[in-house]
C-alpha cells in the first residue's frame, strides 16, 4: 500500500494542531538545552571562539560557497583539535543561552535545537578513537566508550558505504523530538528536517576553511546507527550523518 508521503513536505498540519494545548502554554518547563551527562564524567575541552580560531584559514563566503562538493575520497592526515572544535562550534556552537532558549551557530525553528552531535574519531590529534558527544553549553567531547572495530560499525552503519568510515571523524546527528514537541507538537517534524540541513551545509562551508571535505549521508540503517550512538531509537534518533576528511589539493568528489 502506497501512502501520500507528500503531506510531510506541507506546511498543513500547522492548521490542524490545537497549539493551546501544546506543553509550552499548558506551562511545562521546557526540555533542557542539551542531552544531560554523569555528574564527574571526564570532558574533553576543546579550542573555542574566544581565541579567534588561530590556525583557521579566513576564507571569503563566497569563496566557500563556490569550492563546495560532496566529497567521498580522503587523505589520511588527522584533524587538529581546532580544526575538530571548528567545524562543532559551525556546526552547533552555542553564541549564547538564555533561559530555555538557546542561540546558535545554525537556525531553528523557535530556537528550539533538538538535534545532537555524535562522532565516531578516527583521526584527531589529541583524541583517541572512539565515540563522543558533543556538548555544546561546554564546548567540549563527552566520551562515549570505545567500539571494537570502529569503522566496520560505522560503515556498516551507512548501509556499507565505506567511504563513511574512512575520514577524519564522521558526525552524527540524532534528534530528541520533545525538545521541538514542546512548542509545535505534531508540526515539528518537517521542522527537525529542515534544522537538520541548515547543520550539514554549515559543516560543508566551514570544512572548505580548514582544507576538508565532506558528504552529506541521509541513506543509513536506523536500528543499527541508533545502536551504534546508544540511542533508544524512540525518545532519541539518528536523522542524518556525514564524514569528514582532509582532501588533497584539487581534489574532487561528487556534485550534490
Amino acid at each position: 500500500m502506497r501512502f501520500d508521503l507528500k503531506f510531510f513536505l506541507k506546511d498543513t498540519i500547522r492548521k490542524m494542531v490545537d497549539f493551546s494545548t501544546t506543553p509550552q502554554n499548558r506551562g511545562f518547563v521546557a526540555p533542557p538545552l542539551q542531552e544531560p551527562y554523569p555528574p564527574g564524567a571526564p570532558l574533553l575541552a576543546l579550542p573555542g571562539p574566544a581565541g579567534g580560531w588561530p590556525g583557521i584559514a579566513d576564507v571569503p563566503l563566497a569563496k566557500a560557497m563556490a569550492a563546495r562538493r560532496s566529497r567521498r575520497v580522503f587523505t589520511e592526515a588527522a584533524l587538529t583539535p581546532e580544526e575538530l572544535g571548528f567545524l562543532l562550534w559551525a556546526t552547533q556552537g552555542l553564541r549564547k543561552a538564555s533561559g530555555p532558549a538557546g542561540f546558535r551557530t545554525v537556525p531553528s525553528a523557535g530556537c528550539r535545537h533538538s538535534l545532537e552531535t555524535y562522532l565516531a574519531v578516527f583521526r584527531v590529534a589529541g583524541v583517541a578513537p572512539g565515540l563522543y558527544r558533543y556538548l555544546p553549553i561546554e564546548h567540549a567531547l563527552l566520551p562515549e566508550g570505545e567500539v571494537e572495530n570502529l569503522a566496520a560499525a560505522v560503515s556498516r552503519a551507512a548501509f556499507d558505504q565505506r567511504f563513511v568510515a574512512r575520514g577524519a571523524a564522521t558526525f552524527f546527528w540524532t534528534t530528541v523530538p520533545e525538545r521541538m514537541e514542546w512548542r509545535y507538537a505534531e508540526a515539528s517534524y518537517k521542522v527537525i528536517a529542515l534544522d537538520a540541513g541548515h547543520v550539514c551545509q554549515n559543516l560543508y562551508l566551514a570544512c572548505e576553511a580548514i582544507g576538508a571535505g565532506t558528504c552529506a549521508v541521509a541513506a543509513y540503517d536506523q536500528e543499527a546507527c541508533d545502536e551504534l550512538l546508544g540511542v533508544d531509537g524512540d525518545r532519541e534518533f539518528t536523522i542524518y550523518l556525514a564524514p569528514v576528511g582532509k582532501v588533497a589539493a584539487g581534489a574532487t568528489g561528487g556534485e550534490s
